[in-house]
């Protein structure tokens, strides 16, 4: 999605308590920048404008949040969605962190003593290209970076309108070694399928007659 640039967003996400500028330095450390570092840890790649991110991290205050997005303007909205949420519930966003990294090269920000428990993916730009598909968030080659940081038994919830996307998923999880858990091509048909948080282009594809595909992958591999 492209957005306008927005002056002040940089100047808010640097004054902000919950959103991280050099994510480099903690690598390996993520927890101790929780309030609560004894938490599950989980994130969220490409959280855009922070409506998902904002509801789930304040519904769910035993766990830690990260949220990566590479635009300022993004996640300066998203600063301001997470504020106005935990200011309505009358708490402290203290289990969110946001930040800005490029997520092709996550490596440099989190490793195997991050433990990440669970990734959350949603909507992310399809590539339909063949050239270009090593850029999906759900590419094999991206699958075994986030083999690295996320714990054995760790899960992604990954949902998409796009079926070619979806399906292609479903085999890089199988290469890269995750095990299918649930699977469905029309998630608003499963009321329990998850607990699901609609996002804005998840309500726009809706809205438009496209289905919403969606996935549970767990890593059942033995970690180094």
């Amino acid at each position: 999605m492209r957005i306008r640039y927005k002056k002040w967003a940089r100047p808010e996400l640097e004054a902000s308590s919950f959103y991280v500028d050099n994510p480099e330095e903690l690598r390996g450390k993520w927890k101790t920048r929780f309030m609560n570092p004894n938490l599950p840890l989980n994130l969220e790649l490409g959280c855009g404008k922070g409506q998902f991110i904002s509801k789930l991290a304040s519904e769910n205050l035993d766990q830690n949040y990260i949220a990566i997005d590479l635009v300022d303007a993004m996640l300066g909205l998203a600063k301001r969605n997470v504020e106005q949420l935990y200011k309505e519930k009358n708490i402290e966003p203290e289990n969110v962190i946001l930040t800005r990294f490029d997520i092709d090269r996550i490596l440099l920000i989190l490793s195997e003593e991050d433990k990440i428990d669970r990734i959350y993916i949603n909507f992310c730009n399809p590539w339909p290209k063949g050239k270009h598909r090593k850029k999906r968030l759900t590419h094999t080659r991206q699958l075994e970076k986030y083999k690295t940081f996320l714990k054995e038994n760790g899960e992604i919830y990954f949902k998409t309108d796009d079926d070619d996307l979806f399906n292609s998923s479903l085999n890089y999880f199988e290469e890269a070694g995750f095990k299918i858990i649930k699977k469905t091509y029309d998630l608003h048909s499963e009321h329990d399928f998850w607990y699901n948080i609609e996002t804005e282009h998840e309500k726009m594809f809706s809205e438009q007659g496209i289905k919403i595909k969606a996935v549970i992958a767990c890593l059942q591999i033995t970690q180094k």
